[in-house]
């Protein structure tokens, strides 16, 4: 460590893996406003909390299965803040953005945007519950958008506000992994339907299989339009955290109808 460096909390590396999940891969860097208002929150540089970010980059094995290896002075604190984040999708994310709403000094609610705050509390769930849950929901939305860089992976649609984080596994049978960005695919809201009432899968090779439910109403423009040309084709690729083909394999399995 250079003279005058301070080591990084376990705090902070927190707080900065949170960032990493939101950020799109290409705006890791010092420029971004983002990026400045963390540096500001826990009184580092810009390019401190960039270099963080790259670091958190090179330990990310959907980046390295494509050859993508960040930085390389990643330290044994930053693999083990990052090991126990990824090992813990169902816990630390919520701790994560408890931790920056702390920092803040604001409420936890306080963090979830203006289009999720508005919510009725589910029937025998508190307060806390229902806060958590929702906290939870945005932080996988936005982790998805990020990773597929705001773009339906099957269309390439650029439109976040027709863009659905869909859970690979579904969210009410996977607790454990409903927050992992490796459950998730970013599909416009016609496709995201389509996928969870099995008549799309995704292959664990990263295949489109359309259910020949679909395949057989030849006379409809929008089946010809909107399904049949994807049929068998490739989905575009997240820049990290690629689809776990153990996720898409179940769905292939228990969910599509083939």
């Amino acid at each position: 460590m250079k003279k005058g460096q301070k080591l990084w909390s376990r705090e902070e590396l927190i707080l900065a893996i949170n960032l990493f999940c939101k950020l799109p891969f290409g705006k890791l860097h010092r420029n971004n406003p983002e990026v400045v208002q963390l540096a500001q929150l826990i009184a580092r540089s810009p390019s401190s909390v960039a270099y963080k970010l790259v670091n958190f980059a090179s330990l990310d094995p959907s980046l390295q299965a494509r050859g993508i290896k960040g930085a390389i002075n990643a330290s044994r604190l930053d693999k083990e803040i990052w090991d126990e984040f990824y090992a813990n999708w169902d816990d630390l994310p919520y701790e994560s953005e408890k931790l920056k709403a702390a920092k803040y000094n604001i409420p936890i609610d306080h963090l979830i945007l203006e289009e999720e705050a508005a919510f009725s509390f589910e029937l025998g769930k508190t307060r806390e519950q229902t806060i958590k849950a929702r906290v939870n929901q945005q932080f996988f939305r936005q982790s998805i958008l990020a990773a597929y860089d705001f773009t339906c992976c099957i269309t390439g649609l650029k439109q976040p506000e027709l863009l659905i984080a869909s859970h690979i596994r579904p969210w009410g049978l996977d607790e454990k992994n409903r927050l992992n960005p490796r459950n998730g695919l970013a599909l416009n809201s016609l496709h995201d339907k389509a996928f969870e009432e099995g008549l799309m899968t995704i292959t664990p090779d990263y295949q489109i299989l359309m259910s020949s439910i679909l395949l057989k109403q030849l006379k409809q423009l929008a089946i010809e339009a909107f399904f049949r040309p994807y049929h068998r084709k490739e989905i575009i690729l997240p820049k990290r955290f690629l689809p776990d083909p153990e996720f898409l394999a179940y769905h292939n399995q228990e969910r599509f109808k083939p």
